[in-house]
């Protein structure tokens, strides 16, 4: 009878027989909640934690991605410099062998008036030569 005079005034007794303002029930159910709030805020500590990694990770690989692709641009713009020198050195040295073509003509053409000029002088001294 008493422990229903005092449930009314919501005071109610425990396993230990203190006296509580809670139901037993209710209590119960409080430190059930307080254990589950617990562990969910260790697995947010935890994912937390991982997230942090994670993103270091992604990070870094960032970093690292970014690091090729600029060894990427200049082996690129190395490989263009380079065409472009080649080109270049390809028209320097088509105008030089079109210079020594034309080079090698006059020298033949050269070499053929001499030959004439050789033939008419050995001509020339065979008649004088003949006549004399």
């Amino acid at each position: 009878m008493a422990d229903e005079a005092l449930a009314r005034a919501g005071l109610h007794f425990d396993e230990l027989n203190k006296i509580r303002v809670l139901e037993p029930e209710t209590q119960q159910q409080t430190l059930e909640l307080k254990e589950e709030c617990k562990d969910f805020v260790d697995k947010i500590g935890d994912f937390q934690k991982i997230v942090g990694t994670f993103i270091e990770v992604v990070d870094n690989v960032s970093k690292e991605v970014e690091k090729e692709k600029m060894k990427a641009i200049g082996s690129r713009n190395l490989l263009k410099s380079i065409a472009k020198q080649r080109e270049s050195q390809q028209q320097q040295l088509q105008a030089l062998t079109s210079e020594k073509k034309m080079q090698l003509e006059r020298l033949r053409i050269q070499y053929e008036a001499l030959l004439k000029e050789e033939r008419e002088q050995k001509e020339f001294i065979e008649q004088f030569t003949l006549q004399k």
